[in-house]
């Protein structure tokens, strides 16, 4: 099972997004597991559940994005800024897509 965290910056606004995107690979029998999480909870995350095979952020964390690359890099996983007009719509099959394209590259 391919896991995909959401980052934000409290992970809550981003909580409803990986419930609809959790839905969305449910209705399409794909074996993904959505979490969302607040950014700075990150690292302890990383230990207790274990590496993602994709971390997507949040619009409101982009500025971030450098950091957890350089940061993650060695995890060796795709790490994506979640488009701000998808997350505004709640876009969760396009953001599922993309994220699902990121880890196939």
């Amino acid at each position: 099972m391919k896991k995909i965290y959401l980052v934000c910056s409290n992970g809550m606004s981003t909580s409803m997004l990986a419930s609809m995107m959790q839905m969305c690979a449910n209705q399409h029998r794909l074996p993904v597991e959505i979490l969302a999480y607040p950014q700075y909870d990150l690292p302890k995350i990383l230990i207790k559940e274990g590496v993602p095979d994709a971390i997507l952020l949040g619009p409101q964390v982009k500025y971030n994005l450098q950091d957890i690359k350089d940061n993650y890099d060695y995890l060796n996983i795709p790490i994506i800024v979640i488009d701000q007009e998808d997350y505004g719509m709640l876009n969760a099959e396009k953001v599922l897509k993309k994220a699902i394209l990121a880890m196939k590259k």
